[in-house]
Formats: C-alpha cells, sequence, structure tokens
C-alpha cells in the first residue's frame, strides 16, 4: 500500500546526529521538511544521494526546507558517515525499523529500507513522495521542483 499524497505523514522520535532525540512534530512543528531512508551508509548508491543532497543544500536552505536522512544504521555509524562526507543535515537512526516500516520504507523479506524520499508541507502532510532505488539524483531533483 504505503503512504500517499495527501495523507499525514507519521510522527516518530528517533535519535539523531546532534546527540539528542529527533521528534518530527515537536522539531519541525509549523515548518515543512524533506524526510529521506536509504539503505546504508557507506555505500555506492547512498553515498551518492547524500553527496548529492549535500551539494544541493544551498537551495533547500533558501526554500527554508529542512532535509533529514533515516536508515537502520546505528548513531556511531551515521556521525563517521556525516563528518567523512560534510553532510550538513541530520541523520537519524532507525535501528528496530519501526520508523521504516511506519513510511512504507521496508524492501519486504529483506528488512532494509528502500530509497524512498517524502516531501512534507507545514503541517506535515505528504506533499510527494518519490521511489527509486538506483537513481539517486532524481530523489533531489523530485524534491525541489514540487515545493
Amino acid at each position: 500500500m504505503g503512504l500517499k499524497k495527501g495523507q499525514k505523514a507519521p510522527d516518530f522520535t528517533l535519535p539523531s546526529t546532534s546527540g539528542t532525540d529527533f521528534k518530527l512534530s515537536r522539531d519541525l512543528f509549523g515548518k515543512p521538511c524533506v524526510i529521506y531512508f536509504y539503505p546504508k551508509d557507506f555505500t555506492g548508491g547512498c553515498t551518492a544521494q547524500a553527496c548529492e543532497f549535500r551539494d544541493q543544500f544551498a537551495d533547500f536552505k533558501d526554500l527554508d526546507l529542512p532535509v533529514i536522512g533515516i536508515s537502520r544504521d546505528d548513531i556511531t555509524t551515521h556521525l563517521r558517515f556525516k563528518k567523512t562526507h560534510d553532510l550538513p543535515f541530520e541523520l537519524l537512526s532507525d535501528e528496530s525499523g519501526e520508523v521504516c516500516k511506519k513510511y512504507d520504507a521496508l524492501v519486504p523479506l529483506l528488512g532494509i529500507p528502500k530509497r524512498v524520499t517524502y516531501l512534507l508541507d507545514k503541517g506535515h502532510v505528504i506533499k510527494d513522495v518519490f521511489q527509486d532505488m538506483f537513481n539517486a539524483k532524481a530523489h533531489i531533483e523530485k524534491m525541489l521542483n514540487n515545493y
């Protein structure tokens, strides 16, 4: 099934690379945002996607549109990934996969996150969703073009 445009995005709380727990409804209250799910830190496609978000980050910042990345990696791995690639946005750790599941972002049977990106409006209603495991750059273009 999956989440669709026009649906309210599920709220969640996850550990963040900022050192605190991130809660969607609290930390981005009244703000639109981009939440992207990805399979694994330090893999080819995921590194390309994170670096593309980094390289286009000024465009998101100009739009006052925060970017949040989520995978099942632990915070220690996320911190290394963030530092290695100079990522200017927070990464959240969903080790249990519960949030990935709520967002229909898990590959069935394998339990690894899909590459899926959500654009949420200021009320956290899904404005757009894009899913493509292989074209990481298209996620960024789609979010910027549909904001």
